[in-house]
């Protein structure tokens, strides 16, 4: 009874065997031909019939040429990879035979294997309208990723050509931003795979990745992602009392000081962010498996990713402007080595003082130095002073060439990469001035003044005037404390050619001068996207919030004439009459440029002003 109510199994055949049903398609009988692409087309066509065709075709790959084009096209749409371990294997035995055979249908083969690498989608209609937006989470889902390699393997094996071929087709599929994030999330973890066993893409598809990300980067500024965090706690917070005040309101008392954690807590409230921050986190992973085997560092393979990420880096990078996130794996490989750390310093300074290189290149390097040095902690102070010599010498030489010349005077246009080098320097000093003093102050203030920064700061040029006001302000406290420079006059004659100027438009709105004409930002300003932050912030310096004795210490010059034995009379002195108050003062920049101080973690806009 039960073999009598059971389904016929498909093993029917019709047309006879494969070899004559194409000999008969050449001869211009298409009628078991058709029947053939019907049965391949059907989709409830069971593993033992999908196992036989296969099995004829890998010994009747030699008839596969390019005329019967669109039967290869059906074999390679077979529902393959969610079958049995036996048509999956059978299933790569006919792609190698295939494409050794016929290398004409490389290509649709690299189109369908690429094709898998994104998770299948839930088809969902409502109305006839299809509004598809979620993945099958499928369990099988890395294993059927594994399979998938295993054919790209098989495939490049049989022709040593595929990387080439297969370079334009990730391009192609690559998934749009606004995809869902588990979509762009496996794309990107399998052409890192990719890498693995065809090396020879590794740059290309570096490439590609971070230029997708920088995409996104440059897609969602920092002030939009902090302004949605901010939304989206008021929103939280408004729901949590909404509703421990519905339902709650006995435990109320009990529940004061213990802390909710929401179950979104690492997501961010951003869409395009978070989708960067899942990216940014399979990036970090890879680095660090590439430069790590069996839990130690491989110098050799560290040092062939650093080249890699390092080109990348330079085309792609150096000439984006304030992106906020991306350049961050220069930061990450570098803490693995200071030799790495330095090799990227060394880099950028060629950048910096090659006379050839564009002068928006030349300023974007300075900024990345200033920045690195500042917020690495893994670059030991010894590095610093060797970096603060070759710029500060740098700096010297310049106004030795310009200061009698006929461009002796402020011009952001002619000077460039001396501003922008000025600012790394002061940005530097703010950062490190405590480390570079510490253990033995009288040797730290000897390095210090020998570093001459009265004459950058006197110089016809004006760097004061160019760089940006909360890291003069706060370079000016510094030095005018330990008696390095005074700048307050500087900066007082500076700001009276400030001049408002009308902005051309409808209203003649009043308005300011740009308080950053170098149009300068700091790459390594606080990383905030919340998942992948956790592999930045061990090793990442933040800015420490002055308190009130700071600020108080800032307003007392080191006392002179002190005995190299009584190193700790340095800290002493007494505050002179009429000092100025140190205070914080309102962001000054115009609302279309990013402030580089305003986030959490930056120095604020601290000034001092000239005593009258």
């Amino acid at each position: 009874d039960e073999f009598i109510s059971s389904p016929p199994r498909k093993t029917v055949r019709f047309g006879g065997t494969l070899t004559e049903i194409l000999l008969k398609y050449e001869k211009g009988d298409t009628t078991d031909f058709e029947l053939l692409k019907h049965q391949l087309s059907d989709p409830d066509i069971k593993d033992a019939q999908i196992i036989n065709w296969l099995h004829e075709f890998r010994a009747s790959v030699a008839y596969l040429t390019k005329e019967l084009e669109q039967l290869v096209n059906i074999l390679l749409k077979l529902p393959w990879l969610r079958r049995s371990r036996e048509v999956v294997e059978e299933y790569l035995g006919f792609l190698g035979n295939l494409v050794s055979a016929q290398t004409v249908h490389l290509r649709p083969c690299l189109r369908m294997i690429v094709s898998q690498f994104v998770p299948p989608r839930i088809t969902i209609r409502e109305d006839d309208v299809d509004i598809s937006d979620s993945d099958d989470d499928d369990e099988n889902i890395s294993e059927n990723f594994d399979t998938c390699h295993r054919a790209l393997q098989t495939v490049a094996r049989y022709v040593p050509s595929t990387p080439q071929f297969l370079m334009p087709i990730l391009v192609e599929f690559f998934p749009f931003i606004n995809k869902s994030e588990r979509t762009l999330e496996c794309y990107v973890h399998n052409l890192l795979r990719v890498t693995v066993y065809l090396p020879t893409l590794r740059l290309q598809i570096l490439e590609l990745i971070i230029e997708k990300l920088l995409k996104l980067d440059v897609s969602t500024p920092q002030q939009d992602i902090e302004d949605a965090e901010e939304t989206a706690n008021n929103c939280a917070s408004e729901e949590k009392s909404a509703e421990e005040g519905l339902f709650d309101m006995e435990e109320d008392e009990d529940r004061k000081g213990n802390k909710v954690v929401s179950p979104g807590i690492e997501r961010m409230a951003h869409p395009l962010a978070e989708r960067l921050d899942i990216l940014m986190t399979i990036l970090f992973s890879y680095i660090k498996d590439v430069c790590h085997v069996d839990g130690k560092l491989d110098i050799s393979n560290t040092k062939d990713l650093y080249r890699d990420l390092v080109s990348v880096f330079d085309k792609l990078i150096l000439p984006t402007h304030a992106s906020c996130h991306v350049q961050y794996f220069m930061f990450y490989i570098c803490s693995f080595k200071l030799g790495l750390a330095e090799a990227f310093l060394d880099h950028l300074w060629k950048k910096l003082q090659d006379p050839n290189n564009p002068s928006v290149i030349r300023q974007t390097a300075g900024s990345y130095i200033g920045s690195f040095l500042a917020r690495a902690k893994f670059i030991p102070i010894v590095t610093v002073k060797a970096c603060l010599d070759l710029l500060v010498n740098w700096l010297h030489k310049y106004i030795d060439n310009q200061d009698t010349g006929a461009n002796a005077y402020c011009d952001v246009a002619l000077h460039g990469p001396f501003y922008s080098t000025s600012q790394a320097v002061f940005y530097t000093l703010i950062f490190r001035h405590k480390q570079l003093l510490d253990g033995n102050l009288r040797k730290g203030l000897s390095y210090l003044q020998s570093l001459n920064f009265e004459r950058i700061v006197m110089c016809q040029l004006n760097p004061l005037k160019i760089c940006i006001p909360s890291v003069v302000n706060l370079f000016a406290a510094i030095t005018r404390k330990y008696q390095l420079v005074f700048c307050y006059t500087i900066i007082e004659r500076n700001n009276r050619q400030f001049i408002p100027v009308v902005r051309s438009g409808t209203g003649g709105d009043l308005v300011q001068t740009c308080t950053n004409p170098l149009d300068s930002f700091f790459p390594f300003d606080p990383y905030i996207l919340k998942r992948s932050k956790k592999v930045i912030d061990p090793m990442y310096q933040f800015w420490e919030e002055l308190s009130a004795e700071d600020l108080e210490n800032l307003k007392k010059p080191i006392k002179k004439g002190t005995s190299e034995d009584e190193d700790d009379d340095f800290l002493k002195g007494e505050t002179p009459q009429n000092d100025g108050v140190v205070g914080i003062a309102p962001n000054s920049y115009e609302s279309n440029t990013r402030s580089p101080v305003s986030s959490i973690g930056s120095p604020a806009d601290c000034y001092v002003p000239y005593p009258l």
